[in-house]
């Protein structure tokens, strides 16, 4: 027997997806480019030209430059890829943040403060920054906000101060990999499942990496694997998280935590009784932040969800076990179970 991690993030049955529920045959793809080269100028032009209850596969290309516009990717508009030239290069930026006004006239907070927010479902995205340009003392300041499910962000950077990435719904799951997030305080936060995959977390700040507000009949909210903690030079009284909610659950495996983790690992959010319900695990974890012995008693050294099996590393797509997902295997699941099985 071997063992392996089994991450059941979400539990269902798992059935071969209807016809209607994957994209269709021939995929649309377009090119974005501010000089005029491509099918569009900007980006939301291109987002725009998606149809509604889109059910074809779409690429849109986005050539190298700074894309100053706030963007939606409305609900329905589903199975869209956005891919960047660059991860470096390609950035999409703005920069809302409290105590400005929208257009509208309307006072921007917290939930209108983004750069980007994406409601569509089976979303893509790669080699793309994603950027809130608010100072440093801005406050809330989001760059990406994500309501839709079943969304994959690959070798992207998302970058900011605080609260930069937002996983902003109960029923969404969301993944992660080769991704670079950076911020001050809470800059990963939310309610939905999310599955962070060899991502590298800079902390910018004495604060907090996560503020979760999983709900409670959720088994797992974010669950980072084989990540990279670090922080600039000087911070060392950063947070691994602090609960938004009382059932907040995170959990780091097999992780790198450098120095600017304070030894008792997490927070409780001014004090309150949060504590005797949040769900806060580590597992394997190494590096000079890394010490089981200091943690706070409410949280746990172990992994709850470790358990023998002969199953390798495997992502549940469309009904059968697959090697580590793509993008192209994330677009294809429409099951009600989206699980993951790295091996150990």
């Amino acid at each position: 027997m071997r063992t392996a991690l089994i991450i059941a993030l979400f539990f269902g049955t798992v059935a071969v997806p209807q016809e209607k529920n994957r994209p269709d045959a021939q995929p649309r793809k377009w090119v974005v480019a501010s000089d005029g080269s491509g099918n569009y100028r900007t980006v939301q032009s291109a987002l725009d030209a998606v149809p509604l209850h889109n059910k074809t596969a779409v690429t849109i290309f986005i050539k190298n430059g700074v894309y100053r516009e706030k963007l939606h990717l409305d609900s329905t508009k589903d199975f869209v890829t956005l891919a960047g030239e660059s991860r470096w290069n390609t950035i999409l930026t703005y920069d809302d943040h409290p105590g400005m006004v929208s257009p509208r006239g309307d006072s921007i907070d917290t939930r209108s403060s983004y750069s980007f927010i994406v409601w569509g479902n089976n979303f893509t995205a790669e080699n793309i920054t994603f950027r809130n340009d608010a100072g440093f003392t801005a406050g809330q300041a989001v760059a990406l906000e994500v309501h839709g499910d079943k969304e994959v962000f690959k070798d992207c950077r998302i970058v900011g101060n605080q609260d930069i990435l937002f996983l902003n719904s109960e029923h969404s799951r969301q993944y992660y990999r080769d991704c670079y997030i950076e911020g001050t305080t809470d800059f990963i936060f939310g309610a939905a499942t999310a599955w962070f995959e060899d991502c590298h977390i800079h902390s910018k700040k004495n604060s907090h990496v996560t503020a979760a507000s999983t709900p409670r009949e959720h088994p797992f909210g974010f669950v980072f694997h084989d990540c990279r903690l670090t922080g600039d030079t000087g911070i060392h009284n950063a947070s691994l998280g602090r609960p938004w909610r009382p059932y907040a659950s995170v959990i780091y495996l097999g992780c790198f935590i450098d120095r600017q983790i304070r030894a008792e690992g997490w927070s409780n959010w001014n004090n309150t009784d949060s504590y005797k319900t949040a769900r806060y695990s580590e597992y394997k974890n190494y590096g000079p932040g890394a010490n089981p012995a200091t943690r706070a008693p409410w949280s746990h050294q172990r992994s709850p969800l470790i358990i023998q099996s002969r199953s390798p590393g495997h992502w549940c797509c469309s009904g059968r076990l697959r090697p580590r997902p793509t993008a192209a295997c994330a677009h294809r699941l429409s099951t009600s179970c989206w699980a993951v099985l790295p091996p150990a």
